[in-house]
């Protein structure tokens, strides 16, 4: 049986493209740039080469008549190639052309379950550091990494860029934003989770299911895919966290919770609403709020004040939703400086503990510490980490990291191997993440374009973290590294030291001590020391 070409028609500018054919991927490409190359300056025709060995001649006489000719020879080979083959519908149908989400056979055929293989192995489908039921410092690694695959940049991550189109054209795809195609990648969805060895995954209500005209169609769409996850979960899969997403469509141009618009306040409470409901109905353990929009572009035409008063009663409001429908996840603040506003009311880690603080919901939610957004706030990932855990705030992380030539949220895998170990040290520090966990955030380069590379990257990403906390355990188990922090405040673990730590030593006291004592001796504080330490665990 001919296996389904799955490459829609794609409008590329030239009505010319809702006539093609369906392709594959490869002669849709071959095709599209021999397109782009014959009616673009210096009009160079190059030869390509399709399916079936037909071949579009070179053609050097480079006048409109020739580029014309060429064109019409290359259209009748496509022609030949696609002839019994049923065209898809274009993208900008809105699903009103993919009838089912019927698939046959895997949609990751060749790639195997991925299993640990250790340190020597060479196999880049294979775990080398990451294995799932070892022990480390009393607990598995399953139980402290409690990994989960982020639905957004696995399964709708395209390579596009502010200055390219999307690179990513995954075979499953037809170029629709159906209900068909929104169940065929929740069936991807978890035959990826499932060979990857995972039991968590995270998603945006519109990530997952497509927008409605209204309300009421959005809620059906997503009660639709969402009864195909719950199917598809099993007993063993869960959601890590679930959110809305409150930040791509037009009516949030001014933020959700804090627009200026009580209508679109209204909507976003509605749309936050139904994701809770429909995380709570798939069992999930957490649910996030990211304010992507929730900030001001320019404070001559913002009242911040009330805008921040907005924001608490809204999360007022979900603390108060969630304990009625018997929702017993935590609920978390994902801070991020800016992009895209040019300030984020959530920060860093320490604006939104004070913000929590101030309107008395400390004990309401925790934080969602993505690194990158960390890096971009001035801070390392390990700070906001320990801010957030010093507060009893750190419920959850967002594994991933940038690259500190660019200057925005690049959402990278991390492999950073001294990052990782940071970043696990504070974890073990927290006694664990549960009812968190680590998401990958974090998306394919817009040049990895191979279905193989989203499992690579994940493996990758594991792995990095898996080595960090066998390095962090090391480094706690050595204990040179804790000793070198206890002699360092060794001054303090006296008397007058507890007296102060307790509160109980004044002003008066103190200066009556300083004259006693005289001019302090200062100690080193061997920053030499401990980064080799560190390192060594490396």
């Amino acid at each position: 049986m001919l296996r389904k070409l799955l490459q829609p028609c794609r409008k590329k500018g030239s009505d010319i493209y809702h006539h093609i054919p369906q392709l594959s991927n490869s002669n849709y490409h071959l095709f599209s740039s021999t397109l782009r190359q014959l009616f673009s300056p210096p009009f160079q025709t190059p030869c390509s080469v399709f399916q079936s060995g037909l071949v579009c001649m070179t053609l050097e006489k480079k006048n409109m008549a020739g580029r014309i000719l060429l064109l019409l020879l290359c259209m009748n080979a496509v022609s030949f190639i696609v002839n019994a083959v049923p065209q898809t519908c274009p993208a900008d149908l809105g699903g009103k052309c993919a009838e089912d989400d019927d698939w046959e056979g895997e949609f990751f055929p060749g790639i195997p379950k991925i299993k640990y293989e250790g340190t020597s192995s060479k196999n880049p489908l294979a775990y080398k550091w990451y294995n799932a039921e070892e022990e480390i410092l009393g607990k598995k690694m399953k139980d402290w990494l409690r990994f989960s695959v982020a639905f957004w940049h696995t399964f709708r991550g395209t390579g596009a860029d502010p200055f390219g189109a999307p690179t990513k054209y995954w075979p499953w795809e037809d170029g629709t934003n159906s209900i068909a195609m929104a169940k065929r990648r929740m069936r991807a969805n978890f035959e990826f989770i499932n060979k990857l060895g995972v039991d968590r995954w995270c998603f945006h209500d519109r990530d997952i299911a497509p927008d409605g005209k209204t309300l009421e169609e959005a809620n059906a769409n997503l009660d639709e895919v969402v009864a195909l996850a719950k199917e598809l979960q099993g007993d063993k899969i869960r959601p890590l966290w679930g959110t809305a997403q409150l930040f791509m469509h037009p009516r949030y141009m001014h933020g959700g919770a804090t627009s200026s618009e009580v209508g679109v306040y209204a909507y976003a409470a509605a749309q936050v609403k139904k994701a809770m409901e429909v995380t709570h109905y798939l069992g999930g353990e957490n649910y996030v709020f990211w304010g992507g929009r929730e900030g001001y572009q320019s404070l001559l035409n913002t009242d911040m004040e009330r805008e921040l008063d907005h924001l608490a009663r809204f999360l007022e409001a979900a603390v108060a939703y969630k304990k009625k429908i018997g929702f017993n996840g935590t609920l978390l603040i994902e801070p991020k400086p800016q992009e895209p506003t040019k300030h984020q009311y959530d920060w860093d880690a320490a604006t939104t503990a004070n913000f929590l603080r101030k309107y008395g919901l400390l004990g309401e939610f925790k934080l969602n510490i993505e690194c990158n957004h960390a890096t971009l706030s001035g801070h390392s990932c390990h700070h906001d980490l320990e801010t957030a855990r010093i507060n009893g705030l750190l419920g959850n992380i967002d594994a991933n990291t940038g690259d500190p030539q660019i200057g925005w949220d690049t959402d990278q895998f991390m492999t950073d191997i001294g990052e990782a170990t940071m970043v696990m040290l504070s974890v073990i520090r927290n006694g664990g993440l549960a009812p968190g966990g680590f998401n990958f955030d974090a998306k394919l380069r817009r040049e990895s374009t191979d279905v193989e590379d989203l499992f690579i990257a994940h493996i990758s990403g594991m792995d990095t973290l898996a080595r960090g906390l066998r390095n962090a355990a090391k480094l706690i188990e050595d204990g040179s590294l804790v000793e070198l922090v206890r002699k360092r405040y060794s001054s303090f673990d006296t008397e007058i030291g507890a007296e102060i730590e307790a509160g109980k030593a004044d002003f008066e006291m103190l200066e009556k001590l300083a004259k006693e004592w005289g001019e302090p001796k200062v100690a080193s504080a061997k920053q030499e020391l401990a980064e080799m330490i560190f390192q060594s665990a490396l």
